[in-house]
């Protein structure tokens, strides 16, 4: 279908300037194919609206098949154990499971630390939750147990229920512990019936909403608040338990002012041998139990205190795993699941709490020794969590002696790779500034409000600012790259040229409430023509058109009346009229005067009719400036989803512009913005699915060929 062979073009030509006119000659808009609007594409491919799934049907069937497929699914160990290749595997996992077990003793030890509890409740965290994720786990390669955010997290809130002094004096140290232990095991349960119940109903994907940029950034941030907390330990101090806002501050504060107080301090050997826990009162782990504990119900009193914190400590422990997990999967080429990681981290975190253990996830140091060591299934994790059982029973009270300085500083060492996300600063500032932004807004509201109340700022912000993001898009009018039938931003290609008479539009972002006043203003400041300006001053040279034949035809009936009455003068009157006559006469004068009023008000209507007349009313004739272009064509190819506002301003953008006698189309839109169109009632009379065409360069080229509007769709006089 060329240009040249159709009748509309020649309409098209004489109202554009020669060099317009020579540009459409030289450039060939012609589709090798029909021109397709939305009725003709949804004949030509027979669509339909695509069936639903009821998802909750299936969930509902019961079969032995569908039995044994959920067993497998949420029991993976039954899948992978069989067909473990025992002569390529067993050696790398085991030297892995030794390798990774020798890092896990001391991380354990110190990580209970920083979850305000003895030592040895981390060897429990380092076994129970470790052996549960070898059967319920899908990552090959994370190694789950303590990690220093996770006991962070816990320690504030233990220390907030549990603090070390009351009322300033110092309370039973035995009575606190066993409260503290209480809170950190009952945590743990309600951490793990989040996480197993997010898993079950497939809430998997809450973690989108932890960005990189946060993750990082809160990470950094915790790994600062767990330096500070060390500090104490290293120099030997006892300070005040700060909770809350500025409790950071206020810590280091005091570790300044208490720093002259610091005392030397040795390692095991050197305390054991010389007394120093008796001598220089340096802090030492102290008793290691024997043996296993066993299982406590939780403290269900404490549940409503600690569901806050229980929640929060759940996305960010799921977070941190999923995030290993899919690094290593995509690494080795397999497959994480993340709703199942949600319920294996649960049930870890579940069963491990009935077992006094505090809340874990997956460490980051811990994870790439087991990858780096030969590692390549969970048999790996098993074969740690043994070893640590092994110390649990038998070797504990070697480690009575330790210094927990010794334990202060294996934390600060392992936050090494922790605290090189500082780095993140300079490369954020010259990828992408938005990021740095989250980042900074992360790591600054950690540091100040602490754990809990920094995740919850972060992602508020961040979410924020994707709507922020959202209301301030690309706009761009587009222009035909040469001898394609591409469109481009103008303002980028320089060869990309504007089509003679007709303007395209795109966004770069979906339109809805936040951003569908932005997008209108946007569409009418590119187009270079002031649109409100021309629709107010045609409506007030319209008015002012209908006031002057109004003012007519009362001067008219005036003198008509006039002319009527110099007739009636030379009329006599009786004198004698009876009353009968007079009433009759004055039942005349009423029916005259309402045939008068009627005359004049189907005078009225006649001059608001021609008032709207196409010659009386154009731009042209109320000699008013006429727009540039004919077409205005909107590429919705951005458009994900339309809601009723959206729907409002693509209204109003039609009838605006056929207001000041511009045609207007859509193009590219997808099939179920389409649908959304439909339900929304969004096509009528005046805006049909002949408006809507596949492309741009199929609306293009047919607005080439009808430079006038539509037929069969008159232009609406409503504005929502």
């Amino acid at each position: 279908m060329g240009l040249a062979d159709a009748s509309g073009p020649r309409d098209t030509q004489a109202l554009l300037s020669a060099t317009q006119a020579m540009e459409l000659r030289r450039r060939d808009y012609h589709m090798e194919r029909p021109l397709l609007n939305q009725e003709h594409l949804e004949e030509l491919g027979r669509w339909g609206s695509a069936p639903r799934t009821r998802q909750w049907q299936t969930w509902l069937q019961c079969s032995r098949a569908r039995a044994y497929a959920l067993l497998l699914q949420h029991l993976p160990v039954l899948v992978w154990l069989p067909r473990y290749p025992v002569r390529d595997w067993l050696l790398g996992d085991l030297l892995s499971g030794l390798s990774v077990a020798i890092m896990q003793l001391p991380q354990g030890l110190a990580y209970a630390l920083l979850a305000g509890l003895p030592p040895v409740f981390g060897l429990y965290s380092s076994f129970y939750p470790v052996f549960i994720y070898f059967l319920f786990g899908t990552s090959r390669h994370i190694s789950v147990g303590t990690f220093a955010v996770m006991s962070v997290m816990v320690g504030s809130v233990t220390e907030s229920l549990a603090p070390q002094a009351l009322n300033d004096s110092m309370i039973n140290e035995t009575a606190r512990d066993a409260a503290r232990v209480q809170v950190a095991s009952t945590l743990s349960v309600l951490v793990g019936l989040f996480q197993v119940g997010l898993g079950l109903i497939h809430f998997g994907f809450v973690v989108t909403y932890l960005s990189e940029p946060l993750v990082r950034g809160y990470t950094t941030a915790a790994a600062v608040q767990v330096f500070v907390s060390q500090l104490k330990y290293v120099f030997g101090l006892h300070l005040s338990s700060h909770s809350g806002p500025l409790s950071l501050i206020y810590t280091v504060l005091e570790v300044c002012w208490k720093l002259p107080q610091s005392k030397l301090i040795g390692a095991t050997g050197i305390s054991y041998g010389m007394g120093l826990k008796h001598r220089f009162e340096v802090d030492v782990v102290g008793n290691i139990p024997a043996g296993l504990v066993p299982p406590v119900a939780p403290n269900t009193q404490l549940f409503s205190k600690l569901v806050g914190s229980a929640f929060t400590i759940a996305v960010v422990g799921f977070a941190i795993a999923i995030s290993l997990g899919k690094i290593f999967a995509l690494r080795h080429a397999y497959r994480v699941d993340s709703n199942q990681e949600l319920v294996a981290l649960g049930l870890s975190n579940l069963i491990g709490g009935i077992f006094q253990c505090f809340p874990v996830s997956c460490s980051m140091s811990r994870s790439l020794v087991q990858e780096s060591t030969g590692g390549n299934s969970q048999v790996a994790g098993a074969i740690s969590s043994l070893f640590i059982l092994l110390i649990i029973v038998k070797l504990g009270e070697l480690f009575h002696d330790l210094p927990k300085a010794v334990l202060a500083a294996i934390i600060i060492v392992n936050l090494k790779g922790m605290l090189r996300q500082l780095s993140d600063m300079r490369s954020l500032w010259k990828a992408n500034r938005a990021d740095l932004l989250i980042w900074l807004v992360t790591f600054t509201a950690t540091i100040l409000l602490n754990l809990d109340l920094g995740l919850v700022v972060a992602v508020i912000f961040s979410l924020l600012l994707v709507v922020v993001r959202t209301q301030m898009p690309h706009y761009s009018v587009l222009g035909q790259v040469p001898d394609t039938d591409i469109y481009r931003d103008v303002a980028e290609y320089s060869e990309a040229k504007e089509v003679p008479g007709v303007k395209v539009f795109r966004s770069s972002a979906t339109v809805y409430f936040a951003n569908a006043e932005f997008y209108s203003d946007a569409l009418k400041q590119r187009c270079g023509v002031d649109v409100d300006f021309l629709i107010s001053q045609k409506k007030k040279l319209l008015k002012k058109q209908e006031q002057l034949k109004l003012k007519q035809l009362q001067k008219e009936e005036k003198l008509q009346k006039q002319a009527a009455s110099s007739k009636g003068t030379s009329v006599s009157i009786n004198v004698n009229t009876s009353l009968e006559d007079m009433r009759s006469n004055n039942v005349e004068d009423c029916k005259m005067m309402v045939s008068s009023g009627d005359k004049m008000e189907d005078a009225t209507a006649s001059g608001q009719e021609d008032s709207k007349a196409p010659d009386g009313s154009t731009l042209k004739a109320l000699g008013l400036p006429q727009p540039d272009f004919h077409s205005l064509i909107l590429d919705l190819g951005a458009l994900s989803f339309v809601d009723t506002v959206c729907l409002k301003s693509l209204k109003n953008i039609f009838h605006d512009f056929r207001e000041i006698e511009v045609e207007v189309y859509m193009a590219a839109c997808h099939s179920p913005v389409v649908s959304q169109l439909e339900a929304g009632h969004f096509f009528d009379a005046s805006i049909t699915k002949k408006h809507l065409f596949a492309s741009v360069h199929d609306a293009v080229t047919f607005a080439l060929q009808h430079p006038r509007p539509v037929p069969d769709s008159p232009v609406s006089d409503t504005r929502l």
